[in-house]
């Protein structure tokens, strides 16, 4: 793997993450209650990606057993967005982005599991050091306790989609991927609301602020940021995607802190948790990149 495409892959991954930073946002934004915001986050995602297939030419054919891990991880993306919507609704974003943090002590543990790799000792610490660093950022108030138990129930999900998706990116293209995971989340939701009778005339009627919300939500944070992600994921392993990720919440907490600034207002602790994360996410990189080149310089030798 060349130096330049790695450091390429990992520049793309931050701009995926700083606009997935952005979706927090517009779940504030969006005046759907979680669920049918999802439903149609992921609805107008499949038709463009699906537009984006067709004018590509490209072939949808899959293996039965790999469209079955499709459509689980289909199914754990749904879980997780709305999980991570509702969370939004019951406190507010800064909880929820702060407590996705712990995706990366998930995926440290996760990944051993799906891969059968032995767990790696600073993977674990990296994890431990994130959790102490999203512990810092705010005092946790009882108030909150719904919207942290969604949260990081979210985290735990999209370490596990993560991880799967890893699996699936190095011998799959991001479309086609992407166009099963979508769409098998959407029919699962919608199995959920035709039986919970949720679609009714109400849920139709959007208004014109709520569409082009969930357009730009669709599009842009969904269709293009999902599929760049599992591009990425090609070349950067599922753990360091997982803490590059534990920036979405700095991104998303600046970003309300700007919009909501009365509702979202952030203590001086936050920087120091901030901090620790950032930490967290450079050292990776930098163990990451020691241990790849000790290994190199061993194959070197022997050879």
């Amino acid at each position: 793997m060349q130096k330049g495409n790695y450091l390429k892959n990992y520049l793309h991954l931050h701009l995926i993450v700083f606009i997935w930073g952005f979706t927090a946002i517009l779940g504030k934004l969006i005046s759907l209650k979680a669920l049918d915001l999802v439903w149609y986050r992921m609805f107008f995602a499949t038709i463009f990606i699906i537009l984006f297939i067709v004018f590509k030419k490209q072939a949808l054919k899959v293996p039965l057993k790999t469209f079955i891990g499709f459509a689980v991880s289909g199914i754990i993306i749904a879980a997780h967005w709305f999980t991570f919507y509702e969370a939004i609704k019951v406190s507010n974003i800064s909880i929820t982005l702060a407590c996705l943090s712990t995706g990366a002590f998930f995926a440290s543990l996760i990944e051993p599991i799906l891969y059968k790799r032995k767990v790696v000792g600073y993977e674990v610490l990296f994890g431990i050091i994130t959790v102490i660093g999203l512990s810092i950022i705010f005092e946790v108030e009882t108030q909150y306790k719904t919207g942290i138990y969604l949260a990081v129930t979210s985290a735990f999900l999209s370490a596990l989609f993560s991880v799967i998706n890893g699996k699936y990116a190095k011998e799959y293209d991001a479309n086609i991927i992407s166009f099963y995971e979508l769409g098998v989340g959407v029919l699962f939701l919608s199995c959920i609301m035709l039986f919970t009778q949720k679609f009714d005339t109400a849920f139709f009627s959007l208004s014109t602020k709520d569409l082009i919300w969930l357009l730009v939500l669709s599009s842009i944070c969904t269709a293009y940021a999902f599929s760049a992600s599992v591009k990425v994921m090609k070349v950067i392993s599922p753990f360091t995607v997982m803490l590059t990720i534990n920036l979405e919440p700095i991104y998303g907490i600046i970003l309300a802190l700007l919009i909501f600034s009365d509702s979202e207002h952030m203590n001086s602790m936050f920087y120091v948790g901030a901090s620790i994360i950032l930490a967290t996410v450079i050292a990776n990189g930098v163990v990451k990149n020691y241990k790849k080149r000790k290994l190199n310089q061993r194959q070197y030798n022997v050879n």
